[in-house]
């Protein structure tokens, strides 16, 4: 979500409608960073969460701010948390963090989170390397750990809640959802594309090196065909580091630039104001599960 959330905007309409809302600090300033936290804290008092990328070069400032300014939930990826969470828990700050198999969910409960989110091979952006579905992740997190697990990778709509709900999951993340959103941060080529593109639009580029699930473009296309054709290491990391989200995202450069997002793409066909989008996700999650029920009878 980074670009997409990393502004106030998307956070603050998610959490007033009673999601968390979540400020993706990844590509932020510092000072950029402190100033959408204070105008969320100013536009509610329910809570949100700041995502940091642990691997950043400038996650440690990113940390003594999330610290600084009490914000109530931290989402860690990208890295362990074992060297930052003590201070966390001493302030009360509740801290999820990403995971990409059960190994990493049981390795983060060990070091006292006090939940994960298992992100499936259907997610855009990073992918976990072994690139598991949602529906296998999910289940076998559950079975791994006792703290709450948070699905997410290939849910668009209130279905897919309900089906992490059924494999024992006690919430879901939706990230490609909420790109496509008015209050997204992203160019609206990005979004535009986003939108047109099907279940099959999609495709993990750069495999061994830092895969990411994007919409395929002249990009993907390229990066394919010369791995494929046996490009060497060399080649492929110059071509893979041509491209950067930024471009896509900031500059709307979508057929160069790398449009990252899942597979959930294909089943979404309109941008939807956040808060109403919430909103809508609670009323098909509650349609689901008694549907789920009925069959029961």
């Amino acid at each position: 979500m980074s670009w997409a959330s990393s502004n106030a905007e998307l956070a603050l309409a998610v959490s007033r409608a009673g999601g968390l809302g979540v400020i993706a600090a990844g590509p932020m300033y510092p000072d950029d960073l402190r100033a959408a936290i204070a105008k969320v804290q100013a536009g509610t008092d329910a809570p949100f969460a700041v995502n940091v990328p642990l691997y950043n070069k400038r996650s440690a400032e990113f940390l003594d701010i999330v610290l600084e300014a009490r914000v109530p939930v931290i989402i860690a990826s990208q890295g362990g948390p074992k060297a930052h969470i003590g201070r966390f828990k001493e302030a009360g700050v509740t801290w999820i963090q990403v995971t990409a198999n059960p190994l990493h969910a049981r390795k983060a409960e060990d070091a006292g989170v006090d939940a994960v989110i298992a992100v499936g091979g259907e997610a855009g952006g990073h992918p976990g390397p072994d690139e598991v579905s949602t529906l296998v992740l999910v289940r076998a997190t559950v079975q791994a750990v006792s703290v709450p697990v948070i699905g997410a990778g290939g849910i668009a709509d209130g279905a897919g809640i309900a089906a992490m709900l059924a494999l024992g999951a006690s919430g879901a993340q939706l990230g490609t959802r909420f790109l496509l959103t008015p209050e997204s941060g992203l160019h609206e080529h990005y979004k535009n594309l986003v939108l047109q593109a099907d279940i099959g639009d999609t495709a993990v580029i750069g495999r061994g090196r830092s895969p990411i699930r994007m919409v395929k473009n002249d990009f993907a296309a390229e990066y394919e065909a010369a791995a494929r054709a046996g490009a060497s290491d060399s080649e492929l990391d110059a071509l893979f580091g041509r491209s950067s989200l930024r471009q896509a995202a900031k500059d709307g450069d979508v057929a160069q630039g790398k449009v990252e997002a899942g597979q959930s793409a294909g089943l979404i066909d309109a941008l939807v104001p956040a808060g109403e989008l919430v909103e809508r996700l609670v009323q098909e999650t509650e349609t689901a599960l008694r549907g789920a029920a009925s069959l029961l009878r």
